[in-house]
């Protein structure tokens, strides 16, 4: 059995190499940029009127003649005159003729004749060319992680398709004869199954979408037989329980004729000792433990930073931050503990209800509380090792 921190260390050094595809930028989102990307255009690409009103060819005088209108959109050139003036509206091309824009709350016209309110400097409500952005000029960085602003960002340089790294396609394996589908009578000595849609909706929750999940009897040749389909079909696979050595677990004998290397198998901790992690050429395998807030808390702390690196992303497995306990707490234990928590105002309450079966404290928590074994006393307003959820 291995320490937290030993797990963590040979993970860092058995993850595969990152992949990279391109994508259309509607498909992109929560993607990592794999390459740096410059602007093909100046943006924006003409002097752009930043208010609806009318552009103005200045002269000293608070009286201007209107000659005709701009639109949003609009490609005819206009030639001014000192003392003339055109509609113009939001986002429309300035006229080169045109040294300032005046907003319309700011003025009065009656037909052709428009009257200031005051004088306008050069240059007012004129979005200069190049003014987000000029040509050539570093867009995004590589490393980036796109969200609705970077692809609107991008959508309006021009750019259609990009290169990121692509995310991994994760195959879910439930395994459990005494496992009950939700929505059908519960029959004596069964329990529901949600291992399966938790870890289903913990991968959504971080923009995991191509998930397959595997229905596993407690059979060996049925078990060998969906963990390879799971192999062939993605990148990591999560296994749910099975993974012990009892007379009906066949996780870990169909792994070993599957030639998946076995990089540990039972950590340290409380909940979670019998978590298992492997891998089979570029794939990675995570055996969880079937109690839902055992298998949950492995998810949040082993699988997700393994996903999120996968990726591209900076991410790491030291994800704690340190915050104050907000309550005395005794720590006696032999495993070290990741215990749900509640994390408000800088501070972690840590809840009651911690059994790894229990997830009626996990669906209000939004932290786990790392503490080292040992036995201690941490008093209110100690600092704390917090997995942020």
């Amino acid at each position: 059995m291995i320490s937290v921190q030993e797990a963590f260390s040979i993970l860092e050094h058995n993850l595969p190499a990152l992949h990279k595809v391109a994508l259309p930028l509607f498909k992109a989102r929560k993607h990592i940029l794999a390459e740096s990307l410059f602007s093909p255009i100046n943006m924006p690409p003409f002097r752009q009127s930043a208010m609806d009103g009318y552009a103005l060819c200045l002269h000293n005088a608070l009286v201007y003649e209107i000659v005709g209108e701009v639109k949003a959109g609009d490609s005819h050139l206009v030639e001014l005159l000192p003392g003339q003036a055109v509609k113009i509206f939001t986002g429309a091309a300035v006229p080169n003729s045109a040294q300032a824009v005046i907003q319309i709350e700011k003025v009065s016209a009656n037909g052709t004749q428009l009257l200031l309110e005051e004088l306008v400097s050069p240059d007012t409500n004129v979005r200069p060319i190049g003014e987000q952005i000029s040509k050539g000029d570093l867009a995004l960085e590589k490393g980036t992680l796109l969200n609705a602003a970077a692809i609107g960002f991008l959508v309006g340089l021009g750019f259609t398709n990009i290169s990121v790294y692509q995310k991994p396609r994760v195959g879910i394996v439930v395994t459990g004869n005494e496992l009950s589908k939700p929505g059908t009578p519960l029959e004596y000595g069964k329990v529901y199954e949600s291992n399966g849609i938790m870890l289903q909706s913990a991968l959504a929750d971080a923009f995991y979408d191509e998930v397959t999940l595997y229905e596993v009897n407690d059979d060996f040749e049925n078990t060998k037989s969906k963990l390879q389909d799971a192999l062939t079909s993605n990148d990591l696979v999560l296994v749910s329980g099975g993974i012990s050595v009892g007379d009906y677990d066949f996780v870990a004998r169909a792994l070993k004729e599957l030639q998946v290397e076995t990089l540990f198998y039972k950590v340290n901790q409380k909940p979670g000792k019998p978590l298992f992690a492997g891998k089979r050429n570029d794939k990675m395998v995570f055996a969880l433990p079937g109690n839902p807030a055992a298998c949950l808390t492995c998810f949040y702390v082993y699988v997700l930073p393994t996903l999120d690196i996968m990726s591209g992303a900076e991410a790491n497995y030291q994800q704690a931050v340190l915050l104050s306990i907000g309550h005395d707490y005794e720590v006696k234990n032999t495993r070290s503990q990741f215990l749900k928590a509640n994390i408000s105002n800088g501070e972690a309450e840590i809840l009651t209800h911690q059994n790894s079966s229990m997830l009626n404290s996990f669906s209000v928590s939004n932290g786990l509380v790392y503490v080292p074994n040992g036995h201690y006393e941490l008093k209110k307003g100690d600092t704390v090792e917090v997995y942020l959820l």
